[in-house]
């Protein structure tokens, strides 16, 4: 449905779809994917970042497999990822970098579904899936229907 508008001897139209607002919850689906994701990101990067080796190994085999330094740029992608998916949106200051960082984890995801499939550990790519599939959405929902406006200064 096309709608015309009249704003200072001005016309401007519009389509339905560009004129409402996203609804309550797609807001809140959107801040809890958000906030999840920045959990499951932050908790993850965290432990490979400070845990010792040994015992990271005996947690997730792959960290006894790899370099350290393999290991902890994980961990710096996966922080990286949790901290941008949240505090952007979260401040207003640069929200598009929430946007960015869906981008990035999904991308995370996909790798990382690849590498547990390659070593036989197919028992953990539900959960690289679930990931995907909020970050898709946050993905989705923070470019197209829910947008956060930069905060003006």
């Amino acid at each position: 449905m096309v709608a015309a508008h009249t704003f200072w001897r001005t016309t401007v139209s519009t389509t339905t779809y560009e004129t409402t607002t996203p609804g309550r919850a797609l807001r809140i689906g959107l801040w809890s994917a958000q906030a999840l994701l920045a959990f499951v990101f932050v908790s993850a990067g965290l432990v490979k970042l400070f845990t010792p080796i040994p015992q990271l190994a005996a947690m997730m085999p792959f960290a006894g497999e790899y370099s350290e330094a393999f290991v902890r740029s994980v961990a710096l992608v996966d922080l990286a990822g949790g901290i941008g998916i949240l505090l952007p949106a979260l401040t207003r200051i640069l929200p598009r970098l929430t946007v960015l960082a869906a981008l990035g984890c999904s991308a995370l995801q996909v790798f990382a579904f690849v590498f547990h499939v390659s070593r036989g550990e197919a028992a953990t790519t539900p959960l690289n899936l679930v990931l995907l599939a909020l970050a898709v959405f946050v993905l989705w929902g923070r470019e197209r229907k829910a947008p956060i406006a930069p905060r003006q200064f």
